[in-house]
């Protein structure tokens, strides 16, 4: 099992934030390169919550996503072709005075066969540094969309 943990600051407000991470429209792969649109599918998307399935490559998670606090979101993985156990994320988004907001994320990958096994070890090593990329990719790409958006 790999525990991986990132942190990065963002001109996003929470909500922001929350809006992009849960916005399963076409495009999704442009905020979430890990994210095939092709692969995407919403089984339910409610206020707070949704039941999502996702991946790319020929890894796949269904995942239940959990925004009901303004300041956390929880992504757990409820069925996969490789992850299984505790996999999933927590994202903590703590506003601060000056405007910003920190974005942590807690990634956890238990591999549920094989396969998973393997690439849990891989992500927890090597794959630490695709993931860290893919997280800043993210942040940046929701401030640009939430730019983008007031400036209309």
């Amino acid at each position: 099992m790999s525990t991986l943990h990132f942190h990065r600051s963002t001109i996003s407000t929470p909500g922001e934030f929350i809006a992009g991470l849960t916005d399963f429209g076409p495009g999704r792969s442009e905020l979430f390169p890990n994210s095939a649109d092709a692969d995407l599918r919403v089984h339910y998307k409610g206020a707070r919550g949704a039941d999502v399935t996702e991946g790319s490559g020929g890894i796949w998670e269904r995942l239940h996503y959990d925004w009901s606090d303004p300041h956390r979101v929880t992504l757990t993985t409820t069925d996969s072709n490789t992850w299984g156990g505790a996999s999933g994320y927590v994202y903590t988004l703590s506003p601060r005075p000056d405007g910003t907001t920190n974005v942590d994320v807690v990634i956890v990958r238990e591999g549920k066969n094989f396969k998973g096994r393997v690439l849990a070890a891989v992500v927890g090593t090597i794959g630490k540094g695709v993931l860290r990329k893919a997280f800043v990719h993210s942040v940046e790409a929701i401030e640009t969309r939430s730019d983008a958006e007031i400036q209309r």
